[in-house]
């Protein structure tokens, strides 16, 4: 990869990352349009860390909910436990949510089942067409959300579940934690922050597993070259991330998924008949 490759490569992820169409999805139909080979380690890797570039946008435009803990006392008679949870409630609604995802995560690692994944450009357009439909309809079906439901355990937990759907690229991460929110009567805007939310930890785990899977594997993938094309796509992803989200969620609140959803069906329709017919999505050799 070079250094033109990699600052596109992490704008598609900056701009995909909170959007309901897939960052890894698109971030695969780049490489492949940009000539990079698939099945490489880094270049795995390097899709996955530079998300996490992207994730922490969110901890700086939501510093207050990152670091502002609950000061108000906790019922009488809680043991120290309870007392924890209720301070740090937030972080323990996180971590309920991110436990499906941990376990869903590292059986689809182990067994090579994420490594076939991520070099499928097929499973991709095919996800991205599926996704698309069910876009559709989700308003409709979904969007019966009350200002005054709040994320709970229960409902961290069932969220974090649908989290799960998205180790199949071309799902999205977003939308599947979004409309998972939305199936447990939280708005399309307070889906979309705890969807925002949940992705720290979720990628922050991702990013380490696949930093200690590169050391032990083999080292000489830790170049200068490619540790700043890391720190390069991790810097643009965080910049152009940031812009977009505010974005995101001020679109959705008004007009949900249904744009979103015409958007996946027309890329994913195009990369299919390109490849029924023969074509490859490579622009260069």
């Amino acid at each position: 990869m070079d250094w033109i490759q990699t600052v596109i490569i992490a704008i598609v992820e900056g701009l995909t990352e909170f959007l309901p169409v897939s960052s890894t999805g698109h971030m695969i139909i780049t490489q492949n349009m940009l000539g990079i080979e698939q099945g490489d380690a880094f270049v795995h890797a390097f899709t996955f860390i530079i998300q996490f570039g992207a994730i922490l946008s969110v901890v700086c435009l939501y510093w207050k909910r990152f670091f502002t803990f609950d000061k108000s006392p906790a019922p009488a008679g809680s043991t120290l436990f309870q007392r924890l949870k209720h301070k740090y409630r937030f972080y323990w609604l996180l971590f309920i949510g991110v436990l499906p995802a941990v376990v869903i995560g590292m059986l689809a690692k182990k067994s090579g089942l994420l490594d076939w994944l991520l070099d499928s450009v097929e499973v991709v357009a095919v996800m991205l067409v599926l996704g698309g439909i069910f876009m559709l309809f989700c308003d409709k079906w979904f969007n019966k959300g009350k200002d005054t439901t709040q994320v709970n355990e229960p409902r961290a937990f069932k969220i974090g579940l649908y989290q799960c759907i998205s180790v199949i690229p071309g799902v999205s991460r977003s939308m599947a934690t979004i409309v998972g929110g939305m199936t447990q009567g939280l708005t399309r805007k307070r889906a979309a922050e705890f969807s925002f939310f949940l992705a720290v930890p979720t990628m922050a785990g991702a990013t380490l597993l696949d930093l200690l899977d590169l050391l032990k594997e083999d080292t000489s993938w830790a170049t200068s070259h490619n540790i700043m094309m890391l720190l390069l796509g991790c810097a643009v992803a965080f910049i152009v991330a940031l812009l977009a989200m505010k974005w995101f969620v001020s679109f959705l609140s008004k007009y949900g998924f249904k744009a979103f959803g015409y958007y996946r069906i027309i890329v994913g329709g195009i990369i299919i008949a390109l490849l029924l017919t023969g074509h490859s999505l490579a622009m260069v050799d």
